[in-house]
């Protein structure tokens, strides 16, 4: 069965008054979101993987180095499907409840996680991603280059931020450190990141 294109969680001029445009999503969501759901059904389409869910596709090609067009594809699609929903109006600040009782105690403290999510995102060079993820029932911040994700190294998402070019460069130009403090202060979905750890 082929992918399609999920829909945005919240609409396109929802970010604005968090520094994100209707104008950044119409690329980035209905342009380059877009090909890679497109470019990964080409891929898959009568292959064994056609018939898998998402999440196997990217794990099961990520250890192929023959299907390594699958995987850049598969982990594009998965990683902006998880990144919309690290975002939403009125988002940012300070995480509460068990979820900030976990980056105290895994981080020490809330800034200290914030320090380290910062310096993770900027220092990702070219393309790539900065998380927060659950590795072996700890919290720590970890960055990926490309289409890679926590999915192919056996660790569990909370939240993402996409530090690909196109991400921000219509609203930031090159100021990535800004687009990265705007998510922190402005836009990160914390209520996400909770109910990913409860599941966890």
């Amino acid at each position: 069965m082929a992918f399609e294109l999920a829909p945005l969680p919240f609409a396109a001029d929802a970010l604005e008054s968090g520094h994100m445009s209707a104008n950044t999503f119409s690329f980035h969501h209905d342009k380059h979101h877009a090909a890679y759901v497109t470019n990964l059904n080409k891929l898959i389409e009568g292959t064994e993987l056609a018939s898998k869910s998402l999440e196997e596709i990217v794990v099961a090609s990520s250890k192929d180095s023959a299907k390594a067009g699958i995987f850049n594809n598969a982990g594009q699609v998965w990683n902006h499907n998880f990144f919309w929903n690290s975002l939403k109006a009125g988002g940012g600040g300070t995480p509460t409840g068990a979820l900030a009782d976990k980056i105290t105690a895994d981080f020490g403290s809330f800034d200290k996680f914030k320090e380290e999510f910062k310096a993770a995102a900027t220092t990702q060079f070219g393309s790539g991603w900065a998380w927060l993820v659950l590795d072996n029932g700890t919290l720590k911040v970890t960055k990926t280059a490309n289409a890679d994700t926590p999915l192919a190294h056996g660790q569990i998402p909370l939240l993402t931020l996409d530090v690909w070019e196109h991400a921000y460069y219509l609203d930031f130009q090159n100021r990535r450190p800004d687009y990265i403090a705007n998510f922190l202060d402005s836009l990160a979905n914390w209520d996400f990141a909770a109910a990913n750890l409860a599941a966890a």
